[in-house]
C-alpha cells in the first residue's frame, strides 16, 4: 500500500513524522494531495496542551488546499460545482454528523458529534501531510479558475472565522469606526473585511512593527503600538474616532488582557466581537456596569460553517490582484520541520507560515 508523510502530535509537545497509508476515498468523499497546509495559532495551543487534551495521536493541521487525486463516486463539490481529479479544492475541517439537533435544527457548528481530528492511524484530513482523506459530509469547494492557492491559504481559517463572527454579531457598517486588537491572521482578516465593507476608520493595535505595516497594506487607516500604555492607546483611538469612540471592536489578540481593554475601548452602543481567545483558557476582571451603562453588545464566535469557507475562498480569489494576500505567506516549512513552523508562529516571527510538502527539510 502507498504511504505518505504526516506530522503526528503523539502527546503534548511531542511531534513525530509518520508514514501513513494513502487510502482510496469512501463513497461521497475525496482523496487530495496537499498543496499547502496553513499553520494556525490554535495549532500552537493544541501542541502545547493549552487548548486541552486531544484524542492523541492526531495529524496536525486544519487549514488545507489540495489537488484532487480520486473522488468517491461524486462529480461536484459541496456548492454543486463540477469537480474532477486535478482540480484544486479547499475544505471546511469539521466533520459534522448531519444527524443531530445542532446540525438540523440550530443549523450551527460545531455539532453535537463533530470530529475535529481523527486518530492518526485512520484515514485522516489533517493538512500537515502529503495527502488528506476527506470523508463524506466534510464540505470541500473547488477553487475558482485562476485563484492563487497562496492567496486563499494566506488567511487560512482566520478569514472564515471573521466572516463567521460578523455573521453572528452583525456586519461591518459603511462609515463606522472599527478597532482591531492584534494583527495576526485573524486581525488581518478583520482589517481586510472592514476595509472592504467601507469602514471609515480601521485602527489596529499590535506590538510588531512588521505586522502593523502589513495591516496598512490590507486597509488599516491607523496603527497603534502595544508599547504605548493602555491609557495612551485609548486616548489615540478616541482622538481618531471622536468622542463616540469605535462602534465595533474585534478581539483578535488571543491574550487574556485584551478582553477588559476591548470592553473599555468599545464606544457607547457599540459591539465587541471575541474571536482570538479560543485557546487562552482563563479569566479576566471586567465591570458589568460598563456593559450596561454603555449598552454594549459582546459576543463570541468560532468554528466557521462551510459557507464561511466558501465565502472566504471567493473573497480571497476576487481580491488577490488588488491586495497583497499571497505575500502574507512569509515562511514555508517541510512536513518534517513542522515543529520549527509552530515555534516560529509562537514567537511571532512570521506573518503566515505554511507546511509545503514539496519544501526541502532544513
Amino acid at each position: 500500500m502507498a504511504t505518505g508523510r504526516a506530522t503526528v502530535l503523539v502527546e503534548p509537545n511531542k511531534l513525530e513524522t509518520w508514514d501513513v497509508p494513502v487510502v482510496d476515498p469512501e463513497p461521497g468523499g475525496a482523496l487530495v494531495r496537499i498543496v499547502v497546509g496553513g499553520v494556525c495559532g490554535s495549532d500552537v495551543h493544541i501542541t502545547t496542551g493549552e487548548a486541552g487534551i486531544m484524542p492523541f495521536p492526531i495529524i496536525l493541521g486544519h487549514e488545507g488546499i489540495g489537488r484532487v487525486e480520486k473522488l468517491g463516486g461524486i462529480e461536484t463539490d459541496y456548492a454543486g460545482v463540477p469537480v474532477k481529479p486535478g482540480d484544486l479544492v479547499y475544505w471546511s475541517p469539521i466533520a459534522a454528523c448531519h444527524r443531530c439537533y445542532t446540525c438540523n435544527v440550530l443549523n450551527e457548528t460545531p455539532c453535537d458529534n463533530s470530529r475535529f481530528f481523527e486518530h492518526a492511524e485512520k484515514p485522516n484530513w489533517g493538512s500537515y501531510a502529503d495527502y488528506a482523506w476527506l470523508p463524506n459530509g466534510l464540505a470541500f469547494f473547488k477553487l475558482p479558475d485562476g485563484a492563487d492557492p497562496l492567496a486563499v491559504a494566506a488567511l487560512g481559517c482566520a478569514l472564515p472565522t471573521v466572516l463567521r463572527g460578523f455573521d453572528r454579531c452583525g456586519p461591518v457598517k459603511m462609515g463606522e469606526a472599527v478597532v482591531v486588537q492584534g494583527a495576526g491572521p485573524v486581525g488581518l482578516s478583520a482589517i481586510l473585511v472592514a476595509a472592504q465593507a467601507g469602514a471609515r476608520d480601521v485602527i489596529v493595535i499590535d506590538g510588531v512593527d512588521q505586522r502593523l505595516e502589513v495591516a496598512r497594506s490590507l486597509g488599516a487607516t491607523a496603527t497603534i503600538s502595544l508599547k504605548d500604555s493602555p491609557e495612551e492607546r485609548k486616548r489615540k483611538i478616541y482622538d481618531i474616532t471622536g468622542p463616540g469612540g469605535p462602534s465595533l471592536v474585534v478581539e483578535a489578540a488571543g491574550v487574556l488582557p485584551a478582553f477588559p481593554e476591548g470592553v473599555d475601548l468599545t464606544g457607547p452602543h457599540g459591539r465587541y466581537v471575541i474571536l482570538g481567545l479560543w485557546g487562552a483558557i482563563g479569566t479576566q476582571p471586567i465591570s458589568p456596569r460598563d456593559m450596561t451603562t454603555k449598552n454594549l453588545t459582546i459576543a463570541g464566535a468560532t468554528f466557521p460553517r462551510p459557507k464561511h469557507y466558501y465565502e472566504a475562498m471567493h473573497l480571497a480569489a476576487r481580491l488577490q490582484d488588488e491586495v497583497p494576500l499571497a505575500s502574507l505567506v512569509t515562511h514555508r516549512f517541510s512536513i518534517e520541520d513542522a515543529g520549527r513552523a509552530l515555534d516560529a508562529v509562537h514567537k511571532g516571527e512570521v506573518i503566515k507560515a505554511v507546511i509545503d510538502p514539496e519544501h526541502a527539510a532544513a
